[in-house]
């Protein structure tokens, strides 16, 4: 399995004791996050996008280009990049750039947003939401791949002969689709054969299941081979202790906090993926998916996932209310002590050798391969 940190870059005070640090700071943790996470060897390193509400990821192109400089092997991506907001011609710009200053380290995820709030800041109409994503994403696809493209459609102006600068760095950067509660986003991955990142952040696994295996039906429906759709899966949080008792015991502030405050944003609202389903730390961890607990317990949970999901990649978050040095603690020995249990159990071709699609300038590092040529050296 790979593994994926994301950061949408929530900017809020503390839950209890109100304490927030300064934008400036915030963002610059983004990035030693992600020098963190290249030197752990974690796979892949994703940034949010949000325009309203409590989060500083509105820039996430500019917050890539600082990644692409200080970061040299890791997979760099989003989650997500709101395409239904973006104009493509301009969107195939930006990321194309980010993945020359990368070196074709790039890959995206792709998704409407989880916000109501940023449509209207755009002149956009909230119901409209999935027709702008499905004629923004395939206007992009063209761009990406081909020069003096025409185009003709309902919510982009129409282009004649246009061919986008710069170009991808080695030909069109892969796009994943985000994916959290609508069949849209599903049918439109499926269609076009390209892999699914499901958020699996807020909801019962059973939500998530039924997209995921819609998807994968679908993919096949469409005629494309079975090998290529890929699956990515989110969390609902990471903190690691040395027991599953000082873990609740530690979380739980932060945990039950936030709900509350979900809750409290969304009351009257309903529709699932607008604010976690479990209330206390308990249901997160029995329910829920939160990996909470010690090294093993949170393994054995990853694990537990992949037998409904199949999924080939594994993003986790941490909550930056912890202690800075408590962030880079939990992903140290998520690293350290939780990837290798999982790995031992679960393979995948996504980011190497035998992943064509794979961006350009990236392999995954052989963590298997590396562990057995160090057992021998030993």
């Amino acid at each position: 399995m790979r593994f994926q940190i994301l950061d949408i870059v929530p900017h809020t005070p503390h839950p209890v004791t109100g304490e927030i640090i300064s934008v400036h700071e915030r963002l610059e943790r983004v990035v030693e996050t992600a020098v963190l996470a290249e030197r752990l060897g974690f796979d892949s390193y994703a940034v949010g996008e949000r325009h309203a509400g409590e989060f500083v990821s509105s820039a996430p192109t500019v917050l890539l280009g600082a990644l692409a400089n200080a970061t040299d092997r890791i997979l760099l991506s989003t989650g997500v990049t709101v395409l239904s907001l973006l104009d493509p011609v301009r969107v195939a710009e930006d990321y194309s750039t980010i993945d020359q200053l990368s070196g074709g380290r790039l890959e995206i995820v792709i998704g409407k947003g989880n916000e109501d709030k940023h449509f209207p800041l755009f002149g956009l109409q909230l119901e409209r939401q999935y027709e702008y994503l499905t004629e923004n994403y395939e206007l992009l696809r063209r761009l990406l791949r081909e020069e003096n493209v025409s185009w003709t459609g309902t919510h982009h102006a129409d282009l004649d002969g246009v061919t986008t600068y710069p170009r991808p760095f080695s030909g069109p950067f892969r796009i994943w689709h985000g994916s959290a509660t609508s069949t849209a986003a599903v049918d439109l991955a499926a269609k076009w054969g390209d892999p699914l990142f499901s958020a699996n952040a807020l909801q019962p696994r059973e939500n998530y299941l039924v997209l995921i295996n819609r998807y994968r039906e679908q993919l096949e429906a469409n005629g494309h081979d079975p090998a290529v759709g890929y699956v990515g899966s989110g969390s609902g949080g990471l903190f690691l202790a040395d027991t599953d008792a000082k873990a609740i015991e530690q979380y739980r502030p932060i945990y039950e906090g936030i709900a509350a405050k979900m809750r409290a944003k969304h009351a009257g609202d309903n529709r699932p993926g607008k604010a976690t389903s479990f209330a206390t730390i308990e249901e997160a961890i029995a329910h829920g998916p939160a990996l909470v607990g010690t090294p093993e317990r949170v393994a054995a949970k990853i694990l537990d996932y992949h037998k409904a999901y199949h999924h080939d990649v594994q993003s986790v978050s941490v909550f930056p209310m912890l202690p800075y040095a408590q962030q880079h603690e939990v992903l140290t020995r998520f690293a350290e002590e939780v990837a290798p249990l999982v790995r031992r159990e679960v393979s995948t071709t996504l980011w190497g050798p035998d992943d064509p699609g794979r961006a350009a300038g990236f392999t995954a590092v052989d963590h298997r391969q590396a562990a057995d040529q160090q057992g021998a050296g030993a």
